[in-house]
């Protein structure tokens, strides 16, 4: 698949919100402190997720702060939605799932993100959603990637990106 045509989107600081988690983690990213940080495209931030119980777990956060799709300019919600898609094909090439759940909820962080979930053959509930297996067990802290297992995952997923395999 080839690479998205490269639109010129004007995003304004203000469009980012001072109490607001994914606003937090966005500006962590932009000062070089954001240990799950993988890619920035043009509408947003992949990172992976702090708890890599679905292995691949990554996240593609909105670089502008709203609530809802609809809220984003047709031409910036066009791309972020198709970057999501790029995202999400390269984490099926890095971890080789199953099946990809993709999910848009914001009912926690109003903060327009996408989360890519691979599902694996390991799964212990392959036909329910994420959401069924216990929290506890998603965010046990063996769940937790290690810096040397969170470097591999993050190389892993780079190396799409990098060279283009999407």
């Amino acid at each position: 698949m080839g690479a998205p045509k490269r639109r010129i989107f004007k995003i304004r600081e203000t469009l980012m919100s001072q109490n607001c988690l994914v606003c937090d983690r966005i500006q962590s990213i932009k000062d070089d402190n954001n240990p799950y940080f993988v890619a920035e495209l043009e509408t947003g931030y992949v990172v992976l997720g702090d708890y890599q119980f679905f292995e691949g777990y990554t996240l593609f956060l909105s670089k502008i702060h709203a609530k809802e799709l609809h809220e984003l300019d047709s031409e910036f919600r066009k791309q972020f939605v198709w970057e999501m898609s790029i995202t999400a094909e390269a984490v099926f090439k890095a971890f080789h799932p199953k099946k990809l759940n993709y999910e848009l909820l914001g009912n926690t962080d109003e903060h327009i993100h996408w989360h890519i979930f691979p599902r694996h053959e390991n799964d212990p509930l392959p036909n329910r959603t994420v959401w069924n297996i216990d929290k506890e067990i998603r965010n046990a802290e063996s769940a937790k990637p290690s810096r040397e297992k969170l470097q591999k995952l993050k190389e892993k997923l780079k190396n799409i990106f990098n060279n283009n395999k999407i």
